[in-house]
Parts: structure tokens; sequence; C-alpha cells
């Protein structure tokens, strides 16, 4: 079976995130959304919101599977039998970035990450915007699932 981990804070999941796990149903058996704690960070969506969120977008896709984690993504994946982590890239930056990890990654274990370029309609989007937007009252709905509308 070929699982893939896609790894993040999904804080909250944004329509590039979105794209990138309904593009990458193609390729993998599996799909493992992982969404990881980080302690030292200060979220704006509650962890059960997160993947509340996550669980609804794709509530119709049996190949996605959504959990939460702590540590490293590769001991993850060594825990779930996953060979590959996906990740998407906007732009130069996040390539560069993503490289790093990637190549870490890799030394570490045998686990291969698959970069996935996001669409060029959904490139600029970022959860970090998405919360700037949200935190001055701005309509973010064009930016997000719409499991994450807030009602």
């Amino acid at each position: 079976m070929r699982r893939a981990v896609f790894p993040g804070s999904f804080d909250p999941i944004t329509l590039g995130h979105y794209d990138i796990i309904k593009r990458g149903i193609s390729l993998f058996d599996e799909i493992v959304v992982a969404i990881g704690v980080n302690a030292s960070k200060n979220y704006m969506f509650s962890l059960e919101d997160r993947k509340r969120f996550i669980e609804e977008a794709f509530k119709d896709e049996p190949k996605i599977k959504v959990i939460t984690y702590e540590g490293l993504t590769i001991d993850l994946c060594k825990k779930l039998n996953a060979d590959f982590i996906l990740r998407g890239l906007r732009n130069p930056a996040d390539f560069e970035f993503e490289k790093a990890i990637a190549h870490t990654n890799r030394t570490l274990s045998k686990i291969e990450t698959v970069f996935l370029l996001t669409a060029a309609s959904t490139s600029f989007i970022s959860s970090s915007i998405v919360r700037d937007v949200l935190r001055n009252g701005g309509d973010y709905k064009q930016l997000v699932p719409e499991s994450v509308v807030l009602k």
C-alpha cells in the first residue's frame, strides 16, 4: 500500500491544503492528514476544531484519514508504515525550506518526500493569511473549504 503522511498545523486548513490533498488521492492508496501538536505555538483554532474541519471536508473520501500527533514526522511515518511524506509548494521560499526538511528526513530514515505545486489559483493562500483576515473581520470564506466557515 502506498501510504503518505501530509503533516501540518492546519490552523486552519486552506483551499491550498485541500487542493494538495485532493490531487494526492490519485497518487496514493491512503493519505494520512497528520495535525502536529506543538506546545510552543499559540493556535487560533483548537486541535479538535482543526481535526473536525479536515474530517468534514473529506467526509466522502475513504482514502483520507485524519490524526493528531506529537514528535518527529518520520517517527509517525514509521509507526504508520508510510513510505512517503506529501508536501505542497507555493513558491521558491517554500521549496528551500521544504528541501532542507526533506533531505534531513531522508538522511534519518528512508522516507521520501513528494512535492506537489499548489494550483495557481491557491498559491497565495496560507493559514497565517487566513488568520489575519479572520482577526480583522475580513471575508475569509473564499480562502478555506466550506467546513471552516464559522456559523
